[in-house]
């Protein structure tokens, strides 16, 4: 009777054992709001939060420099891995309408194109909403900025080594928050550094916004 009491007590604790990971395993990086697991192949997409600007300033601490009320990305997620883990992305498209894009750069009269070079940028995403972004091998983050000026118009290129962002579940949003781009050619009026600020949301999948768990 004692043998068979202290087997099942065995038995018992073994399937609890068991249920935590398999619950855990249910669970995946990426959710939608509604709870359903985000695929790989899904695309994910987010525009700029309403009432916000993406902003290409000098210097991490001044206000002079390029700011857009329009930009959007758009990236396709190639892993999603049981929480807390980390998910990943490529980066296929991110794009700015310059119509919305205004200077106040001494010299410039406006912009006429900022353009995100080198694309698929690989992204992570992990459970604590840490943000990556990455380039491709023997590549780099690029952005290519033309200004209209009185002499005609300038072309600035800027790169990253990488970027860093907040994922956030408050609003569904990515964050990037002063990320240094050094200028690699143009003219002296191009300023030689860019910090870009921006906040995207929400991030949704086909019209449904995502969780970070």
């Amino acid at each position: 009777m004692r043998t068979r009491t202290l087997l099942t007590l065995t038995a018992a604790v073994a399937a609890l054992g068991l249920a935590t990971p398999a619950s855990a395993a249910d669970t995946p990086v990426l959710t939608t709001t509604d709870g359903a697991a985000v695929a790989v192949g899904d695309v994910l997409d987010a525009s700029l939060a309403s009432g916000t600007a993406a902003t290409f300033y000098s210097s991490a601490t001044g206000t002079s420099g390029i700011s857009c009320t329009s930009s959007a990305f758009s990236a396709k997620v190639t892993a999603n891995p049981a929480a807390p883990g980390t998910a990943t992305e490529s980066l296929a498209s991110h794009t700015f309408d310059t119509s919305g894009c205004t200077t106040n750069v001494v010299g410039v009269l406006g912009v006429s194109g900022i353009t995100v070079d080198n694309l698929p940028y690989a992204t992570s995403v992990s459970s604590d909403g840490t943000v990556s972004v990455t380039p491709g091998a023997s590549s780099a983050i690029q952005s290519t900025v033309k200004l209209r000026t009185l002499l005609g118009t300038i072309t600035c290129v800027y790169q990253a080594p990488s970027l860093t962002g907040t994922a956030s579940n408050v609003d569904h949003s990515i964050s990037f928050t002063k990320q240094q781009f050094t200028k690699t050619s143009g003219s002296s009026l191009c300023f030689s550094n860019a910090f870009f600020t921006a906040k995207y949301a929400p991030v949704t999948k086909g019209g449904v916004a995502i969780n970070v768990n």
